[in-house]
């Protein structure tokens, strides 16, 4: 697990907690909410990686959507905003 994989996983499973990420070593700052396992980093990775995907399902379905409202292609919507 990369250092920007280990930060968004700590973010989703313990929102707005305060720690300190430096490499792989976690300097937990927080003094209300406890500092994750190993185990809960790497499942809320898993559980970070699906949200995301579902979100970005979501963006395309919508565009799709609103392209096919206004009656234009993806390419001239770029044109268009160029």
């Amino acid at each position: 697990m990369n250092h920007n994989d280990k930060l968004n996983a700590i973010k989703h499973i313990r929102p707005n907690a305060l720690f300190v990420l430096r490499g792989d070593e976690v300097e937990w700052l927080d003094e209300i909410q406890v500092e994750p396992t190993e185990a809960e980093i790497k499942k809320g990775l898993t559980e970070y990686e699906a949200a995301q995907k579902v979100e970005a399902e979501a963006r395309a379905a919508q565009k799709a959507a609103l392209l096919n409202k206004l009656g234009i292609t993806a390419e001239e919507a770029r044109l268009l905003l160029s």
